[in-house]
């Protein structure tokens, strides 16, 4: 998909052709998409596909009066009814008349920009552009991973009622998300340092201000992942524990159940012997063998339970 929008006195609105000081939007872009922004900027078609790599790394650098900026964004994904998170590149190209986007997919973080949520945005201000969506992006893994603590207390309580496969997966995924999180961070964050050291960008003091604010917002999303990484792994260590200790508790208990209920058994079977036995001339003999199993049974049952088998 392709959008060209250009901020004017009515707002943000939608053009048919490339006007200077627009901003072109490309989503999951076809190839006649990108070839027709290429050959109308005269941007490297190479420079265009490479935010539409998954595997496309971080990176911040300038080609032919271009700067190139890409950088991990935070997404939702839901699949089946199921949700995950997940980071996907978003690239940035700064060209001297237009602010060129280009991503996988639909993201919230451009969506605000385009519902008109973001104060001070300007298609024209192609630097202040740049460190608006970079800040957006860091907000947004702040508020996911505020939304990640939440679901995994969420299923924290879950687990300590009903130990079920299903929580231990759900808290997997969310651990992977965190992982995926804590390395984009960090690749953000080389970005950001080489273009505030770096100079690539025409910046005013307003927009070095902006750009200090995007990299401490930055640092604390990234320490956040850390923090939130190193506690779900401390609490899946904490329920694998829960988990074999249940286990070794179920285990003990039918393993005293199972002795108990075969003493009966044992004593049934030594009277069930075609030899000569005692009491085998008593009338009352079933019934005598009877209460002998039950009290070398309840005596057993006893023991186990001062020693705290069940």
């Amino acid at each position: 998909m392709l959008a060209i929008l250009k901020t004017t006195e009515e707002g943000l609105e939608r053009l048919e052709e490339f006007e200077p000081g627009s901003w072109i939007d490309l989503v999951s872009p076809t190839e006649e998409e990108l070839r027709r922004v290429s050959e109308a900027l005269a941007i490297p078609l190479d420079l265009l596909k490479g935010p539409l790599d998954e595997e496309e790394k971080s990176r911040v650098e300038t080609e032919d009066g271009l700067t190139y900026v890409v950088v991990d964004i935070p997404v939702l994904v839901v699949e089946d009814e199921e949700r995950s998170y997940a980071t996907i590149p978003l690239g940035m190209i700064i060209h001297p008349d237009y602010f060129v986007t280009v991503c996988l997919r639909v993201n919230p973080i451009l969506g605000e920009f385009e519902r008109g949520n973001v104060r001070g945005f300007y298609t024209f201000k192609k630097t202040r552009f740049l460190f608006q969506v970079l800040k957006l992006v860091s907000a947004f893994y702040l508020r996911y991973l505020y939304r990640i603590d939440r679901e995994t207390d969420k299923l924290e309580k879950e687990l300590r009622a009903s130990i079920r496969n299903a929580e231990i997966f759900d808290l997997l995924n969310i651990q992977k998300a965190l992982v995926y999180f804590t390395t984009s961070l960090r690749s953000n964050e080389a970005v950001l340092q080489k273009l505030l050291r770096g100079k690539l960008v025409k910046m005013y003091a307003e927009d070095e201000d902006l750009l200090e604010d995007v990299i401490v917002e930055n640092k604390q999303a990234s320490e956040m992942a850390k923090i939130y990484t190193d506690i779900l792994t401390g609490t899946m260590d904490a329920f694998t524990s829960v988990i074999s200790n249940n286990l070794n508790q179920v285990m003990k208990l039918l393993t005293s159940l199972t002795i108990i209920l075969s003493i009966p058994v044992i004593v049934a079977s030594f009277y069930g012997m075609n030899v000569a036995l005692p009491f085998q001339g008593y009338v009352h003999a079933f019934s005598l063998v009877m209460v002998i199993s039950f009290v070398i049974s309840i005596a057993f049952a006893l023991v186990f339970w001062r020693k705290r088998y069940f």
